[in-house]
């Protein structure tokens, strides 16, 4: 009887340190992401998390940090490739100063509708995944916001009507334009928006719907014109030494779930376009089709910014342009 229980304390024993190695045997991943957790790019985030977590049987867990909680949007990129975040969300726009094809998605008028965007991914994608190995990542997926347009205090006939109005800029294509049309240009990141118009630091921006709706434009701003200049694209990049690191079964769980959010997300944004909108009206912004002589204008901008990009970006910029143009 004596050995009976000896042998069952042994068991829970065992168990118990069994359980124990099993916790420990889950590998932990950090996310980092820019945009509010009810966006749905984040959403995306969530569900991908979700997925690798069921498909890897509880070997990968993948916390989502939004809203630039533990870095801020022009830090996620250097977080990941040191390896602090093992996966990480970042607007590949904000790049383009390191490496002039980050920014193709940013240039205006190049790719400005979902279709011509899609296209553009295709092209751009190998030029990306080359880049990132280099800097020791991997691209995972990629998803476009919705077309741009602009948001403005006042209503506005010409690009002449923009000259000195505080203007958000959060890429280097964004402070581009606020240049070539005589605008004032601040850089303000998604996370600080809202505070940046309550404060009257910012007047006018360039964003999507989704944009505008987060960030509750329309209790400042009561003006978006709908130029649907270009939809950048949000990558989600991996840390290549965290993605060697796993074993066969997660990294396929991984890829798999990418793939998934890949789809999932380009559908998504091109659903949540009509909804957004809808919502900004319905919360008093002004949907405006721009008039001929702001859409020649800005035409006239997308036309310098991209002799200025091929400029900068070399053969290799020419190639990526061409190969989208064969598409």
């Amino acid at each position: 009887m004596k050995r009976r229980l000896i042998s069952k304390a042994l068991i829970t024993t065992v168990l118990a340190m069994g359980g124990i190695a099993s916790v420990q045997a889950q590998t932990k991943w950090d996310l980092p992401a820019a945009y509010p957790a009810n966006n749905f790019h984040t959403e995306n985030l969530v569900q991908f998390a979700n997925d690798v977590e069921k498909a890897s049987g509880g070997k990968l867990k993948i916390t989502v940090h939004a809203n630039a909680s533990l870095f801020k949007a022009p830090e996620i990129k250097r977080a990941v490739q040191g390896g602090q975040a093992q996966i990480g969300e970042i607007l590949l726009a904000n790049f383009q100063n390191e490496w002039q094809l980050f920014g193709a998605d940013g240039l205006p008028f190049l790719a400005d509708s979902y279709e011509e965007s899609f296209k553009l991914y295709k092209a751009q994608r190998p030029f990306l995944e080359k880049k990132l190995a280099e800097q020791g990542m991997i691209l995972l997926y990629a998803v476009a916001w919705p077309p741009q347009g602009i948001y403005v205090k006042k209503p506005i006939n010409s690009a002449a009507d923009l000259k000195g109005v505080k203007w958000r800029a959060y890429s280097p294509s964004t402070a581009r334009i606020a240049e070539l049309v005589g605008a004032q240009p601040v850089t303000v990141q998604a996370a600080e928006l809202s505070q940046a118009m309550a404060t009257g630091v910012v007047e006018s921006y360039m964003s999507s719907g989704s944009t505008g709706y987060d960030t509750k434009t329309y209790e400042h701003i009561k003006y978006w014109y709908d130029t649907q200049a270009w939809l950048p694209k949000n990558a989600v990049i991996m840390n290549k030494a965290a993605f060697d690191a796993l074993d066969a079964g997660t990294k396929q769980a991984v890829l798999k779930a990418g793939a998934d959010a890949d789809a999932r997300g380009w559908k998504v944004s091109q659903a949540k376009n009509g909804e957004y909108i809808d919502l900004l009206k319905k919360n008093g912004m002004n949907i405006v089709t721009p008039s001929a002589q702001l859409k020649a204008d800005m035409k006239k901008v997308g036309d310098v910014m991209l002799k200025e990009w091929l400029e900068k970006a070399g053969p290799e910029g020419k190639a990526l342009v061409d190969a989208y143009n064969k598409l």
